[in-house]
């Protein structure tokens, strides 16, 4: 049995067996861009209690406001999704997709009508959610720059539990979590960070982008294929 770690590796050469599913789901309590009883409201239990505290503390102190799109996603339906194009890049595999652990989640905002877009990333919130998402734990998963190594365009929209001292860990170094799993066990995650300014001080401002991308539940909605403008990114 695959034991469950918030630092698990999932990629398209680290996969997930199919009978795996988290333990536990639970739903947090934030806006979401999906029905009810929808399976893609649930996450892992902690990283359910963590979103639901970011997205407060992004509300209560900044007055912006997140939305989950996508959440916890099953490998069937993984399957599903991709038995319908599989030789479409911008849809995962079944067993390589992060979501299946229940500690991944794409977001958005109303200001991008809550799609998965590059340009999310310098929207207020975009930009509130990279800052703030390492002192609840998550990294923003597939960076700009890093794309050869994760294997997955850039995707400001999609975070990752991971727990906050590797979250603070990989956002100071500026390490993805396959080089951090590549170093093994001879670069302990030691880094302490208090000050949230300093934590960022260094980090570029981010490029606008107008490349759009959609929800994998929705990429086949219609039978017209969508055009190069509005083709999904790779989510995995």
């Amino acid at each position: 049995m695959l034991e469950h770690r918030y630092e698990i590796l999932v990629n398209r050469t680290h996969r997930l067996p199919e009978h795996y599913r988290p333990t536990a789901l639970l739903e947090p309590a934030v806006p979401f861009a999906a029905g009810p009883r929808d399976p893609k409201r649930l996450l892992e239990p902690k990283a359910a209690r963590a979103v639901q505290a970011l997205f407060s503390h992004i509300a209560e102190v900044h007055g912006l406001y997140l939305y989950g799109i996508s959440g916890f996603r099953s490998y069937e339906r993984q399957k599903e999704l991709f038995a319908r194009n599989p030789q479409s890049c911008y849809v995962a595999p079944p067993g390589t997709s992060e979501h299946q652990t229940g500690l991944a989640l794409d977001v958005s905002c109303p200001s991008v009508g809550l799609e998965l877009v590059d340009s999310f990333a310098v929207t207020p919130e975009g930009c509130c959610l990279a800052r703030h998402a390492p002192l609840y734990g998550f990294i923003l998963r597939y960076p700009k720059g890093k794309e050869q190594i994760t294997g997955y365009q850039w995707e400001p929209w999609h975070i990752r539990y991971v727990t906050r001292p590797l979250a603070l860990y990989l956002d100071a170094t500026g390490l993805t979590l396959e080089e951090y799993h590549a170093l093994g066990d001879s670069e302990p995650c030691r880094t302490t960070h208090t000050n949230l300014e300093q934590l960022h001080a260094s980090a570029a401002a981010p490029e606008p982008c107008r490349t759009t991308h959609t929800d994998p539940e929705q990429l086949h909605a219609s039978a017209t294929a969508p055009s190069a403008s509005t083709a999904p990114s790779g989510v995995p």
